[in-house]
């Protein structure tokens, strides 16, 4: 515990020192922020706000990573490997926003190689956790250990799985990126809770989680209404893929929706909304999805969303870890 908290503090340290330069260099590459038009009023004048600010903090978990493997820790591959893929996809999607009017890379585009990224990441998650049946292979012994997954044919069905998973949480983590401090706060929560509160996390993993969640803290402090600086696809993507591979590799797939709940929830609302509206000729089920923003348009402020939302993820992590403990 007492390295965990180093690593975060540490963590934490180097990115408030950084990002006041990191925001300044964005500011230079005139990397600001393409507002959608049917976005909210108040959202329109956060157009041209630095983004992309999601690059300092995947480094910073990378770089807690490798020095772990190099320190002999065990476990950091599967998230470091998340960070890379997704912060890579999200980079290459900021990148393509940047242009005028450009809403990134196409749906089209984008969920295949999503997909594609997610193989050799969610490969590499399963093949952590079958270490402890003797070896880095998904057919080693019988197999990955996930809970509450029928033990035959384990590798077969878990596979598909995971990598649906990790593309699943990847855009969840992406879509509740729409507000100042939303998906930053909650993405602390969660990775603090798989590493922490659910057990079969390995020191590697932790080393990554930590220097994470320091990281995403000093992001927020930049971050919080009216941000200075968004995380971008680089920082959303990548959140999302690394979260899924340490809940893959800890064995605990069947529990990551309960875990990051509130983006499973902001996730539905944008599924709901548009099948709502394409079945019933243009109707809406809610003001506005994803769902942050119909609180938005009843008054809400972003910072009592922020915290509400925070909470509700708060609670949805700590009954993850309560079922979790009832399971072993």
């Amino acid at each position: 515990m007492i390295f965990d908290v180093i690593t975060f503090v540490v963590a934490f340290g180097i990115a408030f020192v950084l990002y006041p330069v990191a925001i300044r260099a964005l500011q230079r590459m005139k990397a600001g922020q393409v507002i959608q038009s049917e976005l909210p009023e108040s959202h329109q004048k956060k157009a041209g706000t630095p983004t992309g600010g999601g690059i300092l903090f995947a480094v910073l978990g990378i770089v807690g990573g490798l020095l772990a493997t190099l320190a002999g820790h065990s476990g950091a591959w599967p998230a470091v490997s998340g960070l890379v893929a997704g912060g890579l996809i999200g980079f290459a999607d900021d990148l393509s926003k940047l242009r005028v009017g450009s809403r990134g890379i196409p749906a089209r585009l984008k969920l295949p190689i999503q997909v594609l990224l997610a193989l050799p990441v969610g490969y590499i998650a399963l093949s952590a956790s079958a270490l402890p049946c003797g070896g880095p292979s998904l057919m080693t012994c019988d197999g990955p250990h996930q809970y509450l997954f029928p033990s035959y044919p384990l590798p077969l069905l878990v596979f598909p799985v995971a990598v649906i998973a990790i593309v699943a949480t990847a855009n969840a983590v992406n879509i509740t990126d729409g507000m100042d401090g939303l998906a930053g706060g909650l993405s602390v929560i969660a990775i603090a809770a798989m590493a922490l509160l659910l057990p079969g996390a390995l020191a590697g993993e932790k080393a990554v989680a930590m220097s994470l969640a320091g990281a995403l803290v000093a992001f927020l402090i930049f971050n919080r209404y009216p941000a200075r600086v968004f995380m971008g696809d680089t920082g959303s993507l990548a959140i999302g893929y690394a979260l899924a591979a340490m809940a893959i590799q800890q064995g605990w797939l069947a529990l990551l929706p309960l875990l990051a709940l509130v983006f499973v929830l902001e996730t539905l609302s944008v599924i709901i909304q548009v099948a709502y509206f394409k079945a019933s000729g243009g109707r809406r089920v809610f003001k506005m999805a994803p769902i942050h923003y119909t609180f938005h348009h009843e008054g809400w402020s972003e910072n009592r969303i922020a915290l509400t939302f925070w909470g509700a993820g708060l609670v949805s992590a700590l009954a993850a870890a309560g079922v979790a403990r009832l399971i072993l």
